[in-house]
C-alpha cells in the first residue's frame, strides 16, 4: 500500500466526517470507498464506450444493422415472456 496526501477544504472534510459517521465507518474508509466507486464508474464507462465503438465499427464494416422497430418488437416480446424470433440485420439505406 502507498500513501497519497489529499488536502480537503474544511467544509468538505466536515461533510465527509458526517457522512462517515452516518455510515458507521471512519473518514479514511469512507474516502477509500468513494475513490474505488468513482474508479469503477470510470472503468464501466470506458468498457461501455469500447463496446459501442466495436459495435459501430461492425455496422460500418458490414453496412448492416437491425431497424429499431424490429428490435423493439423483439425486446417487448421477450420481456413479456413470449417466444420471439431474433430480428435480422438489414443493409442500411443510403
Amino acid at each position: 500500500m502507498s500513501t497519497t496526501t489529499i488536502r480537503l477544504p474544511k467544509d468538505l472534510k466536515a461533510r465527509v466526517a458526517k457522512a462517515a459517521e452516518r455510515a458507521r465507518t471512519t473518514s479514511h474508509s469512507f474516502i477509500l470507498e468513494a475513490i474505488a466507486e468513482k474508479a469503477e464508474q470510470d472503468e464501466g464507462r470506458a468498457d461501455f464506450e469500447a463496446t459501442a465503438d466495436q459495435r459501430y465499427a461492425k455496422i460500418v464494416a458490414s453496412g448492416k444493422t437491425i431497424p429499431w422497430a424490429d428490435m423493439r418488437r423483439y425486446l417487448e416480446d421477450r420481456a413479456a415472456g413470449k417466444k420471439a424470433a431474433k430480428p435480422v440485420a438489414k443493409k442500411l439505406a443510403r
